[in-house]
């Protein structure tokens, strides 16, 4: 074992050590930034950069089990994605099929599509529903896999489907007026009934969240980190729940 390596192990002990799990995360959100550009840097192809992207989620979720996480979001693919030329977008769903289709098949992850399934390929839409049904009774972290998601796009899926049920109802515009609330908006979320997430991850070292869970961030930690997301190390997750954990969470009082 080289030097560095051993080091890096004894520093990523030292830090876990000292974390209170008590205080650790209950739901992290991710945005997986930078696989393009650690492919580059690399002197690979994009469609190596997403695929290394793509393999370092299992090794993540296993950290978050380590350290008691509940939910995880991981945002894999944009509204915006969608729009990248098809020689990029074809092989990168493919990756992400694939890389549902695992998680589905590990047996310890509970796997969640946030998005709106009606912009993606059919053949995407299948594995995202079959990954659902195959995990609906495992007991273990919900992995929440944002694939055609964006944040102001499920706030407007949100509000369309709250007017459709009130619509079957009968309600009218006048009476719906008068009784809504941000709870009922939040009926609606891709995310209804799980916790808004605690603590939001981004790699790449950009600093804006481009619309990631508009909703449910509002009082989350965020969290910047420099690395690109497929050199992403556990001693940077580590890092991340730390930095938490010295946190005091004001909820906007």
């Amino acid at each position: 074992m080289k030097l560095r390596d051993l080091v890096y192990r004894l520093y990523a002990r030292r830090v876990e050590g000292r974390l209170d799990h008590d205080a650790a995360p209950k739901h992290i959100g991710v945005i997986l930034d930078g696989n393009r550009r650690w492919a580059k840097a690399s002197g690979g192809t994009t469609e190596q950069g997403h695929q290394a992207g793509a393999d370092k989620i299992s090794e993540m979720l296993g950290w978050c089990t380590e350290t008691d996480v509940e939910v995880v979001t991981l945002w894999m693919l944009s509204t915006d994605n969608l729009d990248r030329p098809e020689v990029e977008l074809r092989p990168l769903l493919n990756i992400i099929e694939n890389t549902v289709r695992g998680l589905a098949g590990d047996g310890r992850w509970r796997v969640h599509h946030v998005g709106n399934l009606d912009i993606l390929p059919a053949g995407t839409q299948t594995v995202l529903k079959e990954a659902e049904e195959a995990t609906h009774g495992v007991d273990g972290i919900l992995v929440n896999v944002a694939v055609g998601y964006g944040g102001r796009q499920e706030i407007a899926d949100a509000v369309r489907s709250l007017l459709l049920e009130h619509a079957s109802k009968g309600t009218s515009f006048e009476e719906l007026a008068e009784i809504l609330d941000i709870d009922h908006i939040a009926e609606h979320l891709y995310t209804r009934g799980q916790p808004d997430p605690d603590l939001v991850i981004r790699t790449s070292g950009e600093q804006r969240l481009s619309g990631f869970m508009l909703w449910q961030s509002a009082h989350s930690e965020y969290y910047f980190c420099e690395v690109f997301w497929p050199a992403f190390r556990k001693v940077d997750f580590l890092r991340a729940l730390r930095d938490y954990a010295a946190r005091h969470r004001r909820y906007g009082t």
